[in-house]
């Protein structure tokens, strides 16, 4: 048997505010919201490439509590980045807060966005 054709269509955040979790990875990553976004609790954005992220409401939603293992981090998101420092700024600057980890390194920060996701700035090329 062949595989189908399997790909991913966008990965989903968990939050009690979808719009404004939305607004910030807009501004961070520079996409744009989907325009065909049902309603408010699923909001979308587009990559340029194709994919991208969607926000969903969850009232209940407890973020992980990492690097403390309370509540364990499941997933979490890279961003490949040029600059580091430069990343940094922007993403302090539109909400996001650092996250001194276990593991330093010279090619990746970790973060938490206003939600409380993890995600990484991540050093390309």
């Amino acid at each position: 048997m062949s595989r189908p054709e399997i790909g991913l269509q966008v990965f989903v955040l968990d939050t009690p505010d979808p719009r404004g979790l939305a607004a910030f990875y807009a501004a961070l990553l520079g996409w744009e919201p989907d325009s065909d976004a049902p309603d408010d609790d699923w909001v979308q954005l587009r990559a340029p490439a194709g994919g991208g992220l969607a926000f969903q409401r969850a009232p209940g939603h407890v973020p992980p509590s990492w690097p403390a293992e309370t509540v364990p981090l499941r997933a979490h998101l890279d961003l490949a980045v040029t600059d580091l420092e430069a990343a940094e700024r922007w993403a302090l600057q539109h909400g996001a807060v650092r996250v001194i980890g276990p593991n330093p390194s010279p090619t990746f920060r970790t973060y938490r966005d206003p939600g409380g996701h993890v995600f990484c700035l991540v050093v390309t090329g």
